[in-house]
């Protein structure tokens, strides 16, 4: 009887571990990824908050969802408090243009270089009476062309 209650119980460890570590079917893109991480518009936080150093590697928009790739020293990253905060000034060009800095707490303590993808929603920062901004994102070579 011990037999086959061990046997029971190998078997229903066996097919938990087996479950919990298939791979997730979805992938890492804007349109799956949860762009809850809303921009803030603050020129206090934009031009007198302090950040750990990061790297920026790339920066794509779909629809209303950033996602910025970063790379800093860390651990792996999942502890790190990373923001997206816009100047509060629109620079009046055609079309309109807005400065948005990445801010990153990080307090990982390891030294291995750790890149994470972020999500930012950033329809907050539409204008009105406009259908298009230029997003200048600090530490990115590029302009981000945001259609709304």
């Amino acid at each position: 009887m011990k037999s086959k209650s061990l046997k029971s119980f190998t078997l229903i460890v066996a097919s938990v571990l087996f479950f919990r570590c298939l791979p997730d079917d979805t992938t890492d893109t804007p349109q799956q990824a949860d762009c809850g991480l809303l921009t803030s518009i603050d020129a206090f936080t934009y031009e007198n908050a302090a950040t750990n150093p990061y790297t920026i590697i790339s920066a794509d928009l779909t629809e209303d969802c950033l996602a910025v790739v970063i790379t800093a020293v860390g651990c792996d990253g999942l502890s790190w408090d990373i923001q997206l905060v816009d100047s509060a000034e629109v620079d009046e060009s055609n079309p309109p243009q807005r400065d948005i800095k990445i801010f990153l707490v990080n307090i990982e303590a390891c030294l291995i270089q750790v890149t994470r993808t972020a999500f930012f929603d950033v329809s907050t920062l539409q204008i009105e009476n406009e259908d298009e901004i230029i997003l200048n994102l600090d530490g990115f070579n590029q302009a981000i062309n945001y259609i709304y």
